[in-house]
């Protein structure tokens, strides 16, 4: 066993009140690894209060309901934070709080939070990372729980599509699988079932992708385009993964409005050159392949649009230079 496997295990262990927290603006991995990790926890230790906090997303309720909670009534509380780098975008708690922090995470380093913190860039998901928890400590699992597990990974690394799913995560799944022997053919239609209305939808996002001579491809949805497909700003975040194999495309940006946030979210991906330092530059993150970035300024989606579109020029020079006979 990793010794920072063993360490969160004994934190876990010593405390009575547990919250478990993941990022703003959820994906399936932060939600199914937030209640997979919490309903081990109390498969294993059923005396403990534990809690998953976060604003809900309807869709994903699917994977479990959250829990309220009243930071008040918390007695020495340990804080588990999921899937999340960055202080600023951890949901559902006032981190200050907390004097005992644990991170899980598979993005890049950027924030310290806490006296343990379990890093693996290399990781798929965070779901990957709190399978190799569970199936290496004495946390327990059942079928609902390695079902979440499951659909995290699949969700993070695209049906194991995706540059970063490596053989660990093979290995990883598979222990999973033997162990709880679940029906994971049944869990895909989770993930990508859709309803024709977002079928619709996503000719739309194809047919008004604009791309340049550098491969650069980007699209502004407004939301009056969101209404009249009758969908949410969600949908075109969760679809920025289908353009991953468009030939003439090495990155392309996804910009939605949140008129409850009155902020823009931008959501770019990679087939190859560096993003997340560009996404670092405009206070966004990420991996070095698929990462975000959120603001209220106009201009600066410009200066974000150019930046990218340097980045894929630079790219497709270095690749013609490794062409050339030397």
């Amino acid at each position: 066993m990793k010794p920072i496997l063993r360490k969160i295990y004994n934190e876990i262990k010593k405390h009575d009140h547990i919250v478990i927290a993941r990022h703003i603006g959820p994906d399936p991995d932060a939600v199914a690894s937030q209640m997979a990790l919490r309903d081990s926890i109390m498969l294993t230790f059923p005396k403990k209060k534990v809690y998953a906090v976060g604003t809900g997303v309807s869709k994903f309720k699917v994977y479990g309901l959250l829990n309220k909670l009243d930071e008040n009534t918390l007695v020495n509380p340990l804080l588990i934070i999921l899937d999340t780098p960055n202080l600023s975008r951890v949901d559902g708690v006032d981190v200050n709080r907390y004097k005992n922090i644990i991170k899980i995470d598979h993005h890049p380093f950027e924030h310290e939070m806490g006296k343990v913190e379990y890093i693996d860039e290399t990781a798929s998901s965070t779901a990957q990372m709190v399978i190799e928890l569970i199936l290496n400590t004495k946390l327990k699992i059942n079928d609902s729980i390695a079902k979440n597990l499951f659909l995290g990974v699949i969700s993070d690394s695209d049906r194991f599509l995706l540059s970063y799913t490596n053989i660990k995560t093979f290995e990883l799944v598979t222990d999973l699988l033997k162990e709880t022997k679940i029906d994971f053919v049944s869990l895909y239609p989770i993930i990508y079932e859709r309803p024709l209305v977002e079928i619709k939808f996503f000719g739309w996002l194809c047919d008004n992708l604009a791309v340049t001579e550098n491969g650069f491809g980007y699209l502004n949805i407004d939301n009056e385009i969101i209404k009249k497909f009758n969908v949410d700003t969600a949908t075109a975040s969760n679809m920025v993964n289908d353009f991953n194999f468009v030939k003439e495309v090495v990155v392309w940006m996804f910009v939605t409005y949140d008129e409850k946030n009155d902020l823009y979210k931008i959501n770019i991906r990679s087939r190859g050159p560096i993003i997340n330092t560009v996404a670092a530059k405009f206070n966004g993150g990420g991996h070095k392949f698929a990462s975000g970035i959120r603001t209220t300024d106009l201009r600066e989606i410009e200066n974000i649009k150019k930046d990218l579109d340097e980045v894929c020029r630079l790219y497709k020079e270095e690749q013609n230079n490794e062409d050339k006979p030397s």
